[in-house]
C-alpha cells in the first residue's frame, strides 16, 4: 500500500526569516492524522534567509538528520562541534541525553534550503554524539546511496534506531527501482523535481508512505532528487 502525502497539504510557519513546511505535526502545527510515520516524528523543509537562523535550544532522544540542498548551514553545538553543513553533505546529532545547538545560515547574502528529520530513537538516554559526513555526487546518481544506517554498516553514520536511508539524484526519462522487504516499512520523500512512483505521481515536497510493497520503480519525469527512508 502506497498513501501519499502531498506538498501542498504540509503544515506552514511562515516568519519574517524562515519558510518551513511540516510533513508531521511540528510545533504550532498540530495535525492527529500526519503525528508521523513510523519511527520518523518530524520532516521540516526550512528555507532560512541570509544571516539569520535559530539561536541555542536544546534537544532530547531524538536522532536528528540534516541535508541542505541549497546554500550552507552552520552548525554549533554542546557537545564543543562546529561544522558548516553544505549539499552533498549529512549531518547526524544524536540527541541523547540532551544537547544544545544553533543553526544559522552561514551566508550573510544568499537563503539556505535544507530538510531536517528527526527520528525517534530505540533506545533513550545515549551519550550525545554529532558527525558530518561528506558523500561523493557520483554515488548517488541514478542510484541510491546509503547515508546513514542503524548499525553504521559500509562506514556510514550511525543512527540509533532499525533504519536505513538512502539519497539518490534521478535524471528526467531515468528509471530507478529498489527491492524491499514487505514486512517492513518505508517512506520516499521528493525534495526536488517530480517522478513516477509505482505509476502514481510525486512532485516537490510530496511524500510516500509505504507499506507490504515488495519493491519501487521510479521514472523521473524531470531532475530530481529523493530521500528513502527503509524502517522497522
Amino acid at each position: 500500500m502506497i498513501t501519499i502525502r502531498p506538498s501542498v497539504e504540509r503544515g506552514r510557519s511562515s516568519i519574517s526569516w524562515l519558510d518551513s513546511r511540516h510533513t508531521f505535526s511540528f510545533n504550532q502545527f498540530h495535525d492527529p492524522n500526519h503525528m508521523g510515520f513510523r519511527s520518523l516524528r518530524v520532516m521540516n523543509d526550512d528555507r532560512v534567509t541570509a544571516g539569520a537562523g535559530f539561536g541555542r535550544h536544546g534537544h532530547r532522544d531524538m536522532e536528528i538528520l540534516t541535508f541542505v540542498l541549497e546554500g550552507a548551514l552552520e552548525h554549533e553545538d554542546s557537545t564543543g562541534a562546529r561544522a558548516v553543513l553544505k549539499p552533498g553533505m549529512i549531518q547526524r546529532m544524536s540527541a541523547g541525553t540532551g544537547i544544545q545547538h544553533s543553526e544559522n545560515n552561514y551566508s550573510k547574502t544568499e537563503p539556505v534550503h535544507f530538510y531536517q528529520v528527526w527520528i525517534q530513537p530505540a533506545e533513550k538516554g545515549i551519550e550525545p554524539r554529532f558527525e558530518d559526513r561528506e558523500f561523493a555526487v557520483e554515488g548517488r546518481q541514478g542510484k541510491w546511496q546509503l547515508v546513514a544506517s542503524g548499525d553504521g554498516h559500509d562506514g556510514t553514520p550511525p543512527i540509533a534506531q532499525d533504519a536505513n536511508v538512502y539519497i539518490a539524484d534521478l535524471a528526467a526519462g531515468a528509471k530507478l527501482e529498489r527491492q524491499l522487504d514487505s514486512a517492513r516499512f518505508a517512506w520516499l520523500q521528493v525534495t526536488r523535481g517530480s517522478v513516477m512512483l509505482n505509476g502514481m505521481q510525486l512532485d516537490e515536497g510530496d511524500g510516500a508512505a509505504m507499506s507490504e510493497e515488495s519493491k519501487l520503480d521510479l521514472t523521473g519525469l524531470e531532475q530530481a532528487s529523493l530521500i528513502l527512508f527503509d524502517l522497522a
